[in-house]
């Protein structure tokens, strides 16, 4: 019996047969360090649809490499890394930036939400947020867009109380954040969001 999407995730051996020969064996050690970084701090987070927090970092990362062809290591990393400063209390930007180095710590602090601020005003920090990846390094909405194209993959699974605002959300203000971009890599998170979304809507 197949596993359903939503509990399948990437393991430390698939990853490590992915990179090997394609990364440099020194960052191939930074990229399983932030493996485990990730999956201590996500180790009893459950998704709304019962799954573990850490399959969806793990399938995040998953698709840069089997879908876009990413080798880079600092946002291979930051993909994995990139809910850990909201989950965790002890990881900070400088935490990150000593053991991860300083583009890495900014991607992922790119990728933070205020969350206390999200739960009085979620728009004013979506839009906010938005605003931050219009502005910032593609890699940060090339992450923010495989997260997004992950939930989509998951929606079936009861995985968001509203999936039909979260699709209106990421169509209005992600999406053309793609369309507009030359990136090739952009361009199919941008077409296949639009494909998990019709699929969904049918």
């Amino acid at each position: 019996m197949s596993v359903p999407y939503n509990f399948t995730y990437l393991s430390r051996e698939e990853l490590i047969e992915r990179l090997q020969g394609k990364v440099d064996p020194v960052e191939l050690n930074r990229i399983l360090s932030a493996y485990d970084v990730a999956a201590s701090v996500h180790e009893l987070q459950l998704r709304r649809d019962g799954s573990p927090y850490f399959y969806h970092v793990t399938r995040v990362c998953k698709i840069l490499i089997d879908e876009l062809g990413v080798t880079d290591p600092d946002v291979l990393i930051a993909a994995l890394l990139h809910d850990v400063l909201e989950d965790s209390e002890v990881l900070s930007r400088e935490v990150l930036e000593y053991n991860f180095g300083p583009y890495v710590a900014y991607l992922v602090e790119t990728l933070t939400k205020d969350l206390r601020a999200h739960e009085l005003d979620p728009d004013a920090v979506d839009l906010e947020h938005v605003e931050r990846l219009r502005k910032a390094p593609p890699e940060c909405l090339m992450i923010r867009l495989a997260t997004r194209l992950d939930n989509f993959r998951c929606l079936g699974y009861d995985l968001k109380r509203n999936p039909l605002r979260y699709i209106q959300q990421t169509s209005e203000r992600y999406l053309p954040l793609a369309e507009q971009s030359s990136d090739p890599r952009l361009r199919y998170l941008a077409e296949a969001l639009k494909r998990e979304r019709n699929k969904f809507l049918g």
